[in-house]
């Protein structure tokens, strides 16, 4: 019996270890990580939030955020709130808690929840008639500025038919601010109305500073979106900000004299990345570090005089402080290994980050104030170190007219020196986003799970992308599918020349604006890709512009121009005018529920391509799903679709791998 088993363990520990070499689909699906954190005002306590993925084999269900504190003299951590998701995590002023917002069983909206420091469970303190979605205590902790959706009161109509046609962009429900004594429970709504999208209390309690939409439409909340700051003791009438443009964060210096926050440098600008500064009587703000060649991503008062920033530059992530009338700007020169994507500071000066590497998604770290080297404080997935990661690298290339570019290039697990592998290009959407150099493998970015299979995968930050200031990030308006992906192509024809990827198995996918790209590439670009995967993406920018919820932004920050102007434009611009030429296999997906980009989008591309030509190519749509997908066995099946795409193209294998 014993050698019958030794004899079987022969074939079965190669096996073993050949797949613990790299990601597989199901590691992806069962990824973990640090969604947010905050420090309290002393340094010493850290609440922070953990991502915990759904089990895609035994239910369709989005993510769940689990709470729990880390006691930095301790240093452990300790659960809080696992059995269902908190969000909005603060430590309530003046009391040993912390407050969050969750739905528990039994509740009919979210509602507001508090749990000792000292330990036992978690009290509900505060419900509204409707769900909130933000709120913030006042510095005395006892008044709270909330958000929720207006409540709607019913109302009997006669002759009523039993059924209910849906009433497109009618009778929406705007958000609206709300200001209460959580003892008295009595609800005062804030004056201006419109669609709220952020509220700060003013230090000294009698003022709040709200970023307000006119309307509940997503293009208004992009693009109209104003500051007002209102006084909650006098009658006196809102200033407002002067500023239009996408809006960002925003917080008061300690004496309350001035607001920062960050947006974008005017209406024009496709990201809020710029850093302002305005007086608490608000009118004009003062934009700072106006020649900076990157992007504010966050930012934290010091002191009145001083702001802590977090920005994105080039693939990079950047820590400093700029005076708040723009002078003295100072960047740590310090390289962590890093890629952060949030902070929060103590009054001591301690800060709590939320950051990621190439080796693992977002954990938390504390920071000393001395800024000298962050110190890990999670470890949501230990079983990755045992793990094989294909090496990662930031590149720079050349665009056809010299213009210098950047991006992320992941090498295969087990690597053979001098071997042109697959390669497959994965191109973000926006397009004012980037990549950073660190963790980029998820469920629709195939990255450490690809390179385990044998791919080098290319992430390019083409013209447009964000990062490296307002010029680069507008340098693509008014040119739609023109010298923007002609960057990808000319990327990955510099792989190709590098002696790095085969140039008959180059493939390429994306989500969104990637999507538009992907189908560009398949189409215009047909000789030059052998694979596409694409996501949620456009297809015709002549029906998008009236299916999508989002076309003013697309005219303000991206064509710079209503189509109704250039139709010809318009049509060149998009994939199914070339669908005719395809030869590259597609396969596109999409949710069935996207308001973004609309499903037709895929079902025009699909069937021009269908038509037209005898070139493979499918459609998947996914029930339930919006513009992304946000439930654990979408997710997988994404994952897995995606890479038998590919391996079924780019390698000859048989099979398409099948959920």
């Amino acid at each position: 019996m014993i050698k019958k088993i030794l004899f079987a363990l022969i074939f079965i520990i190669p096996t073993l270890a050949a797949f613990a070499q790299g990601l597989t689909a199901d590691d992806i699906a069962r990824l973990q990580m640090v969604s947010s954190a905050e420090i309290s005002e002393d340094g010493k306590m850290v609440a922070y939030t953990l991502m915990v993925p759904a089990d895609p084999y035994k239910e369709n269900k989005p993510a769940s955020y689990h709470l729990y504190v880390y006691n930095a003299e301790t240093k452990q951590s300790l659960p809080f709130f696992t059995r269902g998701s908190a969000r909005g995590v603060e430590f309530r002023p003046g009391h040993n808690s912390l407050t969050f917002l969750a739905k528990m069983d039994g509740d009919e909206v979210t509602s507001l929840y508090e749990a000792s420091l000292s330990g036992g469970e978690a009290r509900k303190i505060y419900s509204f008639e409707t769900s909130i979605s933000q709120y913030q205590w006042a510095p005395n902790g006892q008044k709270l500025a909330f958000i929720a959706t207006e409540p709607q009161k019913e109302v009997e109509e006669e002759g009523k038919l039993p059924y209910e046609p849906i009433l497109y962009e009618e009778n929406l429900t705007a958000s609206r601010a709300y200001i209460v004594d959580v003892d008295k429970k009595i609800p005062t709504p804030v004056s201006i109305n419109g669609d709220y999208h952020d509220i700060q209390w003013k230090p000294d309690g009698k003022a709040l500073a709200v970023a307000v939409a006119p309307t509940p439409l997503i293009d208004d909340y992009y693009m109209k979106q104003k500051i007002y700051i209102i006084s909650t003791e006098a009658e006196a009438r809102p200033t407002l900000v002067i500023h239009t443009g996408k809006k960002g964060r925003m917080a008061w210096c300690p004496d309350g004299r001035q607001l920062a926050f960050i947006a974008g440098a005017d209406t024009h600008d496709p990201t809020a990345g710029r850093l302002f500064v305005v007086p608490a009587r608000g009118g004009e703000p003062q934009r700072l570090a106006t020649d900076f060649q990157g992007s504010f991503d966050d930012f934290e008062w010091v002191d009145n005089t001083t702001l802590q920033f977090l920005a994105s530059q080039g693939v990079a992530s950047t820590m400093g402080t700029i005076k708040a009338d723009g002078s003295q700007m100072e960047k740590t020169d310090k390289d962590w290994g890093l890629s952060i994507t949030g902070f929060e500071r103590a009054a001591n000066g301690n800060l709590v980050l939320t950051a990621n590497s190439p080796l693992f998604p977002d954990e938390a770290f504390l920071l000393p104030a001395d800024m000298q080297e962050p110190q890990r404080i999670t470890d949501s997935n230990p079983w990755l170190a045992d793990k094989k990661m294909g090496r990662q690298e930031a590149i720079t290339f050349s665009a056809r007219d010299s213009l210098e570019l950047q991006g992320i290039l992941i090498h295969p697990v087990n690597e053979e020196k001098g071997k042109a592998y697959p390669l497959i290009t994965v191109v973000h959407g926006g397009p004012e986003s980037h990549y950073s150099n660190g963790w980029l493998t998820y469920y629709s970015t195939a990255g450490q799970m690809a390179a385990a299979q044998g791919y080098r995968v290319f992430y390019p930050n083409y013209r447009g992308s964000t990062g490296r200031g307002v010029e680069f990030a507008m340098s693509s308006q008014g040119d739609l599918a023109g010298k923007e992906f002609d960057d990808v192509v000319d990327g990955v024809d510099y792989l190709v020349e590098q002696g790095l990827v085969d140039k008959d198995k180059v493939g390429v996918t994306g989500g969104s604006y990637g999507g538009y790209a992907t189908g560009w590439m398949a189409t215009r670009y047909t000789d030059k890709f052998a694979a596409g995967v694409m996501f949620v993406g456009i297809s015709d920018n002549i029906s998008k512009w009236g299916t999508s919820d989002i076309p003013e932004e697309l005219y303000l920050v991206h064509s710079r121009k209503r189509i109704w102007e250039d139709y010809e434009f318009f049509l060149k611009r998009s994939p199914v005018y070339y669908a005719g030429q395809c030869k590259t296999p597609l396969l596109i997906m999409a949710g069935a529920e996207d308001t973004r980009v609309d499903p037709s989008q895929s079902m025009e591309l699909y069937r021009h391509i269908k038509t037209r030509t005898d070139t493979p190519v499918g459609l998947v749509l996914y029930p339930g799903e919006g513009h992304g997908n946000r439930n654990a066995s979408a997710r997988l099946d994404y994952t897995r679709r995606q890479m038998g795409w590919f391996n079924k193209y780019l390698k000859g294998e048989k099979e398409e791998a099948r959920p």
